[in-house]
C-alpha cells in the first residue's frame, strides 16, 4: 500500500523529487519503492530521463488502478475519522492569486492557530487546477464552473468593478457615461474568454451598455492587472475584493458608479468523494467566518 501512494504520488507530482517532497521523504526512499514495485509488479511502469518522465502502457493502466485503491483508502480513513476532534494532516487549497492573498491566506493562518497539528498548503494561480492530478482537497474559483464531476459549494458572490488610476483624469473630467470610456486604453485579463467586452447594466436597471475596449497591455494574472493599473497603465475590469482597499485609500478610482457589471459567484468545489475530510468541514467553517466578520454573506 505504501508503494502504490508513492507511485501515485510520483506520478502526479511529475518527477521522484516533487513526490519526495511531497510525501516528506527522502528522494533516494521514494526511488527505492518504485524500483520494488516495478519488481513486484513484474513490467515497468515509468519511462525516466533527466528531464522527462511518462507512463508505459503498462503504467496508464496501473496508475487509474492505484489511483483509486489509495483514494478509496483515503476516504475510509477520513470517515473513520470523523469523530475526531482535531483536523490532521495537511490541507491543500487551491485559489486564484488575488482570492488567496486578501482572503484564503488570512483564513490559512487563523485555521493553523485553531488547529496547530493541520499543515496547510496553499496553491495560488490564475489556471484552473486538475484536482486529482495535483492532489488539492480544495478549490476556490469565481465565475462560471465548467461542468465537470467535481462538486461545488457556493460561497459568496462578488461584483467587477471598472477601475483606473486617479492621475489618468488630472488633466480633464472623470468619465461618467458607458460612451465615455470606449477610446481609453484598457488592460486585458488574458485568461478570460473574452478580456475585452464588458456588458454594464445602469443603477435603474433600464439601459444596458455592451463595450469593447481598446487593449493597451494584456497580463496573464490579475495581480499584475492591478499592478499595471496603479502605475497609470489604463482602464481594468477586476474584482471588487481585489481592488475595494485601493479605491478607499484613493490609489484607483471605480469608475461609472452609477453603472455595474454583472455579479458572479465565488465557490468552493471539490473532488467527488464519498466522505469530505474533517480538515476540508474546518476550513470551510473557518472561511465562513471570515466572510462573515468581514461584513460579506456567504451563501451557504
Amino acid at each position: 500500500m505504501n508503494r502504490l501512494v508513492v507511485f501515485v504520488a510520483v506520478v502526479e507530482a511529475g518527477s521522484l523529487s516533487a513526490a519526495a517532497r511531497r510525501l516528506g521523504l527522502a528522494k533516494t526512499m521514494v526511488s527505492a519503492h518504485m524500483q520494488r514495485l516495478e519488481a513486484e509488479v513484474g513490467a515497468s511502469l515509468l519511462l525516466r530521463s533527466t528531464r522527462h518522465q511518462s507512463l508505459t502502457d503498462a503504467g496508464e493502466a496501473f496508475y487509474e488502478a492505484s489511483r483509486r485503491i489509495v483514494q478509496e483508502a483515503q476516504e475510509a480513513i477520513s470517515a473513520a475519522g470523523q469523530d475526531s476532534a482535531e483536523p490532521r494532516g495537511t490541507l491543500r487549497i487551491a485559489a486564484p492569486n488575488d482570492y488567496a492573498a486578501t482572503v484564503v491566506a488570512p483564513v490559512a493562518v487563523a485555521l493553523r492557530r485553531r488547529h496547530p497539528g493541520l499543515g496547510v498548503e496553499l496553491v495560488a494561480g490564475d489556471r484552473v487546477v486538475d484536482m486529482l492530478k495535483e492532489g488539492i482537497d480544495v478549490a476556490i474559483r469565481a465565475g462560471r464552473l465548467a461542468d465537470s464531476s467535481l462538486l461545488a459549494t457556493r460561497i459568496g458572490s462578488f461584483s467587477e468593478w471598472l477601475v483606473a488610476s486617479p492621475q489618468r483624469f488630472e488633466a480633464g473630467d472623470v468619465p461618467a457615461r458607458p460612451q465615455d470610456v470606449t477610446g481609453l486604453p484598457f488592460i486585458a485579463l488574458s485568461v478570460l474568454t473574452q478580456p475585452l467586452n464588458w456588458t454594464f447594466t445602469s443603477a435603474s436597471g433600464r439601459s444596458r451598455r455592451t463595450l469593447r475596449f481598446e487593449q493597451a497591455m494584456s497580463c496573464n494574472t490579475s495581480h499584475a492587472v492591478r499592478s499595471a493599473a496603479l502605475a497609470g497603465g489604463g482602464l481594468a475590469v477586476l474584482p471588487d475584493y481585489a481592488v475595494k482597499t485601493e479605491v478607499a485609500a484613493g490609489r484607483l478610482l471605480k469608475l461609472l458608479p452609477g453603472w455595474s457589471l454583472p455579479e458572479s459567484g465565488i465557490y468552493a468545489v471539490f473532488p467527488a468523494a464519498r466522505h469530505r475530510a474533517r480538515k476540508v468541514h474546518a476550513f470551510l467553517d473557518a472561511l465562513r467566518e471570515h466572510i462573515e466578520r468581514t461584513g460579506v454573506l456567504p451563501d451557504f
